[in-house]
C-alpha cells in the first residue's frame, strides 16, 4: 500500500469509526420567536453525498461509479479544446505575491512524504525525495503574519512593555502612545469620523456580543438612563440564514432575554445569495436592529450593502441600527464606514495580518455613547462611589481593565503593512485570483462550488463539495500533500443545511498566494478525487455518512 493509500484508508476509517454519540452542544429549552420569510417548501436536510447543488437548481447526484449524462458532460467539460487555457494564463499583477512572500517566513514551510513539517535546513526528506512546499489556502480562517507584525510585537515587549494610561513613567507613556496610535491607524483605515469610534475587542465575536449584550442588558425593561438604547418585547431583529454563528447566536440570546422577535432572510437554495425582496418583506416599523455579513465566509458573495441600508432607512423603525460583520471584507478591500452609512462594523485583526486576540468594533460616536457599559472595572469609569458609579465616554467605556496592548500595536503594524501595499491593489489582485480559482474548480470533475457562478465578482475564497469524498477526508489527504484548506461547516450550519449539505471544503486566498498555489491545489485535488473514485461507490457512500462524521471546525 502506498503512503497516499495508507493515508486515505486511515481517513476513511476515522470517519467510519467516528463516534456518532458525540454531542457538540445542547439545545435551549426556551423557545424563541423566530420568523423566516417564505421558508422553502422542500427541505434539503439529507445525507451529505445525496445531492449536488448546481448553479440554478438542486438535483440528485449520481453514484460516482454510475454512468450518466452528468458524467458525460463532465467528461466533455474536461476534454474540451480549451482544457489547457490555464497554462498560458497570467495574472495582471503577477509581481505582487512574489514581492511579499519573503515577508512571511511560515510560507517557506515544507513537508516530508508523510506530511510532517521538516527542518527548513533540509532540502530533501529522509527518503531522498524532494520535499513538498506549503500551499496555504486557509486565510479566511486566519491570515499569516508578516515580519513587520511579529517584529512590532517583539519590540513592544523588549523596549516598551508597560501598562497604558495610568503610569507617569517613560515606559508607560511609550506604551500608551503606541497603543493609542494603533487606534488612530484603525480609524484612518476605515475612514471613521473620530478615533473615539474605535473600540478594541478580542475579535469580531466579542464586538458583536458587546453590542448585543448592551442592547439587552435590561432584559427588555426601560433603562434607568432614558437615553440608553435597548431592545424590548415585540422589537424585531433581522439577520440572514447565511450568517456566521457569531452573528446568529448572540441575537438568539438577545431574543431570549428581551422577548424581541428574531427574523431571518432564508438563503437562496440555488446560490445562497442575498434575497433583497425577502429582506424588504421582513422589514417593518417594528424592526429595530439589522445585522448581516458584508462578505460571506462560505459563499464568497458580497452583500448589497447600499440596497440593504436604503431598505432599512425607509421601512424600519426610526433610529433602527445596522451592523455589518466585516471580517471577510476589511482585510481584502477598502472599507469606508462613512460611505457604508451603517451604525456598527465588527472586524478581526488576525484575518488582516494582525495578531490573534485583537479586533475592533466601530460605531458612530453618538450611538456608542447611548449604549451602557459592557463590562465593569478600571479604565471604563468616570467617578466611583460606594453607592454608584459614572462612566467614561466611548471608547474607554467599553475597554474595562488592562487591554490587549501588544496585540493592538501588532494590529497597527499590520495596517501599516497593508497600506504600504495598497488596499486597492490587494483587492484588484484578489478579484482576479479568485476568479481564476473559481474557473479552475469549475473544470474539476465531480466538484460543485457553492456561491456565485463563474463571472460574478466574489471574495477570494471558494467552498465546494465533491461526489467522491467527504470534506474531512479530502482535507486530510490534501494536508499530506502540503495543501492547507479548511473542512467543516465553517461556523455556518444553517447555511449548509439550506443548501443541502452538512459540510464543505474551503480554499481561501490572500495577496501572498500565487497562481502556482492554485495550480498545485487543483493538481492535488484532481489526483485525490481520482484515487477516492477508484475505491468504489460502496466505500465512499459509507465514508460519506454524516451520522459517523466528527466535524473539523
Amino acid at each position: 500500500m502506498s503512503s497516499k493509500q495508507a493515508v486515505a484508508a486511515a481517513a476513511i476509517a476515522s470517519t467510519i469509526l467516528g463516534n456518532p454519540s458525540l454531542q457538540l452542544g445542547t439545545t435551549s429549552s426556551t423557545p424563541l420567536a423566530v420568523v423566516a420569510f417564505n421558508p422553502p417548501l422542500q427541505q434539503h436536510h439529507r445525507n451529505y453525498a445525496s445531492i449536488v447543488l448546481k448553479s440554478s437548481a438542486v438535483s440528485e447526484s449520481p453514484s460516482v461509479s454510475a454512468d450518466s449524462s452528468d458524467d458525460d458532460n463532465d467528461t466533455d467539460k474536461n476534454n474540451n479544446s480549451n482544457k489547457s487555457w490555464w497554462k498560458e494564463f497570467q495574472l495582471k499583477d503577477s509581481t505582487l505575491a512574489p514581492s511579499v512572500i519573503n515577508d512571511f517566513p511560515i510560507l517557506a514551510t515544507s513537508f516530508d512524504a508523510d506530511g510532517k513539517i521538516i527542518s527548513p535546513t533540509d532540502k530533501h526528506d529522509d527518503d531522498g525525495k524532494q520535499k513538498k512546499r506549503l500551499v496555504y489556502l486557509d486565510s479566511a480562517a486566519t491570515s499569516q503574519k508578516p515580519n513587520a507584525v511579529t517584529s512590532a510585537l517583539t519590540a513592544y515587549y523588549e523596549h516598551a512593555n508597560s501598562n497604558v494610561h495610568r503610569g507617569a513613567h517613560a515606559l508607560s507613556r511609550e506604551a500608551t502612545e503606541q497603543y493609542e496610535a494603533a487606534r488612530d491607524k484603525v480609524s484612518s483605515f476605515i475612514n471613521a469620523n473620530s478615533r473615539n469610534e474605535i473600540v478594541f475587542t478580542s475579535g469580531a465575536t466579542e464586538a458583536i456580543n458587546l453590542v448585543a449584550t448592551t442592547l439587552s442588558q435590561t432584559c427588555g425593561q426601560p433603562p434607568k438612563n432614558a437615553r440608553d438604547l435597548y431592545l424590548t418585547k415585540g422589537d424585531e431583529i433581522i439577520i440572514t440564514e447565511s450568517e456566521h454563528h457569531s452573528n446568529i447566536v448572540p441575537w438568539q440570546m438577545v431574543a431570549e432575554r428581551t422577548g424581541a422577535v428574531l427574523k431571518y432572510v432564508p438563503a437562496c437554495s440555488a446560490t445562497g445569495g442575498f434575497d433583497l425582496d425577502a429582506f424588504a418583506e421582513l422589514i417593518t416599523p417594528n424592526t429595530k436592529f439589522v445585522s448581516v455579513q458584508h462578505v460571506s465566509n462560505v459563499l464568497g458573495s458580497i452583500n448589497p450593502v447600499d440596497e440593504i441600508v436604503e431598505i432599512v432607512r425607509s421601512k424600519a423603525a426610526p433610529g433602527a441600527k445596522i451592523m455589518l460583520d466585516a471580517c471577510q471584507s476589511v482585510p481584502h478591500m477598502g472599507v469606508d464606514v462613512q460611505k457604508l452609512n451603517v451604525d456598527f462594523i465588527a472586524a478581526s485583526g488576525h484575518k488582516m495580518c494582525g495578531p490573534t486576540g485583537i479586533g475592533f468594533l466601530w460605531g458612530k460616536e453618538s450611538v456608542l455613547n447611548s449604549l451602557p457599559p459592557y463590562k465593569g472595572g478600571g479604565e471604563m469609569i468616570d467617578e466611583v462611589y460606594m453607592d454608584h458609579s459614572t462612566y467614561a465616554p466611548a471608547p474607554a467605556r467599553f475597554e474595562a481593565g488592562t487591554p490587549a496592548i501588544a496585540q493592538a500595536i501588532g494590529l497597527g503594524a499590520a495596517i501599516d503593512y497593508l497600506n504600504k501595499i495598497g488596499m486597492e491593489r490587494i483587492h484588484d489582485y484578489e478579484v482576479e485570483l479568485a476568479d481564476y480559482l473559481r474557473r479552475r474548480l469549475e473544470e474539476v470533475k465531480g466538484v460543485t462550488v457553492l456561491g456565485p457562478p463563474v463571472g460574478t465578482e466574489r471574495a477570494a475564497l471558494c467552498a465546494f463539495v465533491t461526489d467522491a469524498v467527504h470534506p474531512s477526508d479530502l482535507g486530510t489527504f490534501l494536508d499530506v500533500e502540503g495543501v492547507a484548506i479548511r473542512a467543516g461547516h465553517h461556523c455556518c450550519q444553517p447555511l449548509h443545511r439550506a443548501l443541502g449539505y452538512s459540510h464543505s471544503a474551503r480554499a481561501s486566498l490572500y495577496f501572498y498566494n500565487t497562481k502556482e498555489d492554485v495550480d498545485d491545489f487543483i493538481s492535488v485535488l484532481e489526483d485525490t478525487l481520482k484515487f477516492f473514485g477508484s475505491l468504489g461507490s460502496d466505500a465512499i457512500d459509507e465514508a460519506d455518512s454524516d451520522d459517523n462524521f466528527v466535524p473539523l471546525f
